[in-house]
């Protein structure tokens, strides 16, 4: 286990977490998930207006507590990494922009200087 940010951790391939995270989350975001989701929001509801018995309602609740923290961690590592790319993206662009306007007025320049790596100061 490590507390480095999934970017940062170095090696040229991806882990099986994040390749796992990924499929996931492309699984997650389609409309047959959502309507797997009612699907199981309509079955809970039908457990409890059947008066099944308290085990059954406690392990269904159980399951469908896992799955939404299992979700909230996928949903937080893809959450990383795009925030993390698109970081690295404006970076990018702040210093060539920076190097277009060498020679010229520094105000702006400055100021992106200033905001390049701001990620890493916070």
């Amino acid at each position: 286990m490590t507390t480095e940010h999934p970017a940062e951790r170095g090696g040229t391939g991806r882990d099986l977490f994040a390749a796992f995270s990924e499929r996931a989350s492309n699984v997650t975001s389609s409309p047959l998930f959502s309507s797997l989701c009612v699907l199981l929001l309509l079955g809970m509801l039908a457990m409890h207006l059947l008066h099944l018995p308290l085990p059954w309602l406690i392990f269904v609740g159980d399951v469908v507590a896992a799955g939404s923290l299992l979700l909230l961690a996928l949903l937080t590592n893809t959450e990383r990494r795009d925030a993390h790319a698109v970081q690295h993206k404006l970076d990018a662009i702040a210093a060539a922009l920076l190097e277009q306007r060498e020679g010229t007025t520094h105000t702006a320049a400055d100021e992106l200087r200033r905001v390049i790596g701001m990620e890493e100061q916070q």
